[in-house]
């Protein structure tokens, strides 16, 4: 007697086996995924460098004129003429204004013609001989001579104070008057920088006194001149420490041949001290906790160690340790985030290669 079994329940074993089975097969997957080891991490590794580290000693300046001057008359008398313009380029020994001088004109006249008639007198007494001229007749003919030079002499030296003249190469400022003015000694004509060199007068902290020397490099830059730099050299350091500040005042000098640093202008400086060697590693190696700082450093099994480092110093993007690694030992540099003590990592430079060498000697197999 055939008992036939329901078509459900047929159905419904054979979906148990298969679960069971696919079970069974996920559970091997699972094992097997869950013993396989964890690939290194890669990182990008770079060599501690010996380099030469320059002190930067920053400060804020302000800018003076090579030589300044303000221009006026030395006596008192109307402006005959104006012979300059606001912002003028002048050279030393022009006139830039005259004073009225008609009064010492004419006395110059009256002074060269004495001179004149007294030097022929002295040439005709001395022609007479000496027989007929006496000798004290030759010497007060001598005599007015030389006065009447000297009078000759000072006339012109009035005439030419008359004349304002600059009294070195320079730019001038505004022109403060106008002719027919009168104007006295100290009354301001206009004003006359030399600004082909600007000083630059900055303060620093008397610790760095030490480290401050004639001749040492600085730039400075202006928020005038967005991006520029410009470089000089300290021509000379104060005597004396401000007791109230303690700070010393420095003065640097800078080639300005535009004419694009003007006085009173606001300098950000830079002083470049003194120059040592030091180890230097990139910023993103050192890896800061607190006020603790450390690195990975890769020994030669590509196990890393982390090591407490000292900062000595920080620039831009770059580090100076003074303790903690040597000169050549191997650091990481990105992908310290994924590392512990101990761990092996791939360089990633090495790992580049091992591929390329793999893919090489799997086309050769291939072929």
């Amino acid at each position: 007697m055939n008992i036939k079994t329901p078509a459900w329940r047929t159905l419904a074993l054979t979906s148990l086996v298969s679960c069971l089975l696919l079970g069974c097969e996920q559970d091997a997957t699972t094992e097997s995924v869950a013993k396989k080891p964890r690939p290194a991490p890669v990182v990008e590794t770079a060599t501690v460098e010996e380099r030469f580290v320059v002190d930067e000693i920053d400060a804020i300046g302000t800018l003076q004129a090579n030589e300044s001057v303000v221009i006026s008359a030395a006596v008192t008398e109307p402006v005959a003429s104006v012979n300059f313009v606001d912002g003028q380029q002048v050279k030393k020994g022009d006139v830039l204004v005259t004073l009225t001088s008609d009064e010492q004109a004419a006395e110059l006249a009256e002074s060269e013609a004495n001179l004149a008639d007294a030097e022929r007198q002295l040439k005709r007494i001395k022609s007479i001989g000496k027989n007929l001229a006496s000798k004290s007749d030759i010497d007060a003919a001598q005599a007015k001579v030389d006065a009447t030079k000297g009078q000759l002499s000072a006339i012109k030296a009035r005439l030419a104070d008359r004349l304002v003249t600059a009294p070195f190469d320079g730019v001038l400022g505004f022109r403060q008057v106008s002719v027919g003015a009168l104007v006295t000694p100290g009354t301001e004509i206009t004003t006359l920088d030399d600004i082909s060199i600007v000083k630059l007068d900055f303060t620093v902290p008397e610790v760095f006194l030490g480290k401050v020397h004639t001749q040492s490099l600085v730039s400075g830059t202006s928020p005038a001149w967005a991006g520029q730099i410009f470089e000089g050299r300290v021509a000379s350091i104060d005597s004396r420490v401000d007791p109230s500040t303690r700070a010393i005042q420095v003065r640097a000098e800078i080639a300005n041949a535009d004419h694009k640093l003007l006085p009173g202008m606001l300098i950000n400086v830079t002083l470049f001290s003194d120059q040592y060697p030091a180890l230097v590693v990139a910023e993103s190696a050192v890896i800061q906790s607190g006020s603790r700082a450390s690195l990975y450093v890769v020994k030669d099994d590509n196990s890393v160690e982390l090591r407490n480092v000292t900062i000595a110093k920080r620039m831009p993007g770059q580090v100076v340790l003074s303790e903690g690694v040597e000169r050549g030992d191997t650091i990481v540099v990105d992908g310290t985030l994924n590392l512990s003590p101990g761990m092996k990592v791939r360089v990633l430079g090495e790992e580049q290669s091992s591929l390329a060498r793999e893919s090489d000697s799997s086309n050769i197999h291939s072929s």
